[in-house]
């Protein structure tokens, strides 16, 4: 399985096992139209990928390691400047932290050895916002990987407890051997205007994993009961035009249930998956998540 080198908290990545499993045969055009990191479209086998975010920085970073498409050992070299030149930590390139700073901050030194480098770099990108390449080291080195700004459109995130290691690596080298083999196009757009002006073809497949609507998260904190209604009427549609989706999605979570989307689920067919939900807040898996895909196929 290659992991998105995106690595933000929540993504699919040790899930997609299951989710290959529930996914059709013979797909034409994979279409996501909430593409996050991209841990389920490096995993799949199509012909093409049609790949959509809201967020333009996820969008804008995707192109940008597009970009290198045959060039990955330029990226790595332009990365690795970029890293050794603010004096982060890189265990990769054996860049380590000193053995008195392990010891004295046992659980943390990651995040007090690269804190003053990372506020440099992040100071320099807010000045700059053109340059991707320093946002993505941002995103290695940053709380949880996620990709956070502010209101007046400043990356804000605080460093993380992290590295550059052979994790990140490794999920760099697959990420350019997928696109060396393929062309994904990407796209900022809303999922409304996304699936609706999309031209389908009978053999296409379309995977959603929207925000969940009972969960907390800063992925997920502008979803409302109005947006989730909308795109169940929308995979309804889909459904009428004889289109196969599925929809990644928690039925309850922490005591809350989503009966709206039960409900709803009830004409589809409804696959329970072994929960991997992870909040942003605690970093642990939730015993009570009752987490599911579901169809408008009967599994292959």
């Amino acid at each position: 399985m290659s992991r998105s080198p995106f690595f933000y908290v929540g993504d699919k990545y040790k899930l997609v096992p299951q989710l290959l499993e529930l996914f059709p045969n013979g797909i034409d055009r994979f279409i996501e139209p909430f593409c996050g990191g991209g841990s389920v479209f490096l995993n799949v086998a199509a012909k093409e990928y049609f790949e959509a975010d809201n967020n333009p920085w996820m969008i804008k970073l995707h192109k940008y390691l597009c970009s290198f498409k045959g060039k990955r050992k330029l990226f790595f070299k332009k990365m690795h400047n970029v890293i050794i030149s603010y004096g982060l930590s890189a265990s990769y390139l054996g860049i380590n932290v000193p053995q008195d700073l392990k010891q004295k901050h046992v659980k943390t030194y990651y995040s007090v050895f690269n804190k003053k480098a990372y506020t440099h770099l992040k100071e320099d990108f807010n000045k700059d916002q053109n340059d991707l390449l320093k946002l993505y080291i941002l995103l290695v080195y940053g709380f949880n990987h996620m990709l956070r700004f502010n209101g007046a459109g400043v990356f804000n995130l605080p460093v993380g407890n992290v590295d550059y290691n052979k994790n990140v690596y490794n999920a760099l080298n697959a990420y350019f051997d997928f696109i060396d083999n393929n062309k994904p196009v990407f796209k900022t757009d809303d999922f409304r205007s996304f699936i609706k002006k999309t031209n389908y073809r009978i053999s296409d497949f379309v995977y959603l994993d929207p925000p969940y609507l009972i969960t907390s998260s800063e992925y997920n904190k502008y979803w409302t009961e109005k947006e989730e209604i909308e795109l169940l009427k929308l995979l309804d549609w889909l459904n009428d035009q004889k289109i196969r989706f599925a929809l990644s999605n928690v039925f309850s979570h922490k005591g809350k249930s989503n009966d709206l989307l039960i409900e709803w689920s009830k004409k589809y067919h409804v696959h329970y998956l072994k929960s991997n939900y992870i909040s942003y807040f605690d970093n642990t898996i939730k015993k009570d998540t009752i987490e599911v895909l579901i169809t408008n196929y009967a599994n292959s």
